[in-house]
């Protein structure tokens, strides 16, 4: 860690912790949470947690989302005067959907030096044992509570055709999975949760069952959605309705779900593609 000298601006330190495994720190992490000045946590009581188990005695500062206007202020003005902090959350990587991104900011456009301390990341490790492409994805992170800007993103997933990774609190899972049923149809989908701890479990089966088990999951979850297919996105208007109800019919889909996702495709009312293929067997 650097040695900061009089009148030098102290140092801000984005400190990754584990997410479950209390193994998965660094030994950069613990070496900068020994050093810091101050340690900034999103639940000083969780922290404490960790720096008792490190055998660490630090000063800490509540930083949380509902809290982070005043205390961005007060941890600035400490930095300024050459305070080295370190900034952790609850679990991961600081600032992904999680209290970190204001102060950084701040810190950037005061010249003040943000350095990562690199370490455990949720959707990183969820996504590299989905079995899902992971050469391109799109991180949504948590969907909006808002009714209208929750349908717009979800619109909006709709056509992502990279891999697509979401967090959900467990209670509000049934209810996402529910909306991403609606909106994105039948593809691969797979839960992940308690990553890193003894009852970590990939759940890869179709949406309808994992909406029917998610009444009983329990702990953080994350999920990873297959993105749209080219030929089920712009191309699909392309083919005639023929073609149309023949791609979903050889994937196995019944005559209700074709009609509504054909529907949905072509963005025309589901009663004029039922009226043509009424009388399809």
């Amino acid at each position: 860690m650097k040695k900061i000298e009089n009148n030098e601006k102290g140092i801000l330190y984005i400190v990754a912790t584990p997410i479950g495994n209390l193994e998965d720190i660094t030994l950069r992490a613990i070496k900068t949470l020994k050093e810091v000045d101050i340690v900034a946590a999103e639940d000083t009581r969780h922290t404490l947690k960790l720096l008792n188990h490190l055998e660490i005695a630090k000063p800490l500062i509540s930083y949380h989302r509902h809290n982070e206007d005043v205390k961005t202020d007060i941890l600035m003005q400490e930095l300024k005067h050459g305070k080295q902090i370190a900034l952790v959350s609850d679990a991961g990587t600081p600032g992904i959907c999680d209290p970190g991104e204001e102060i950084i900011k701040k810190c950037i456009e005061e010249e003040i030096t943000v350095v990562p301390i690199p370490g455990a990341c949720a959707f990183v490790n969820a996504l590299i044992c989905s079995g899902l492409d992971t050469k391109e994805f799109s991180f949504i992170g948590f969907l909006p509570l808002n009714k209208k800007n929750r349908k717009e993103k979800l619109e909006e997933i709709k056509n992502i055709t990279n891999t697509i990774i979401l967090y959900e609190a467990p209670h509000k899972m049934e209810a996402t999975l529910k909306d991403l049923k609606e909106v994105i149809g039948k593809r691969k989908i797979v839960l992940a949760r308690e990553l890193t701890k003894i009852h970590e479990e990939y759940i890869r089966e179709n949406i309808d069952s994992l909406i029917e088990k998610s009444k009983q999951l329990k702990g953080e979850m994350v999920l990873i959605i297959e993105g749209a297919k080219k030929t089920e996105d712009n191309q699909m208007t392309q083919l005639s309705l023929e073609e149309h109800y023949a791609y979903y019919e050889k994937q196995g889909w019944n005559k209700k779900e074709i009609i509504k996702q054909i529907a949905k495709d072509r963005n025309v009312n589901k009663n004029e593609i039922y009226q043509k293929f009424m009388n399809k067997d």
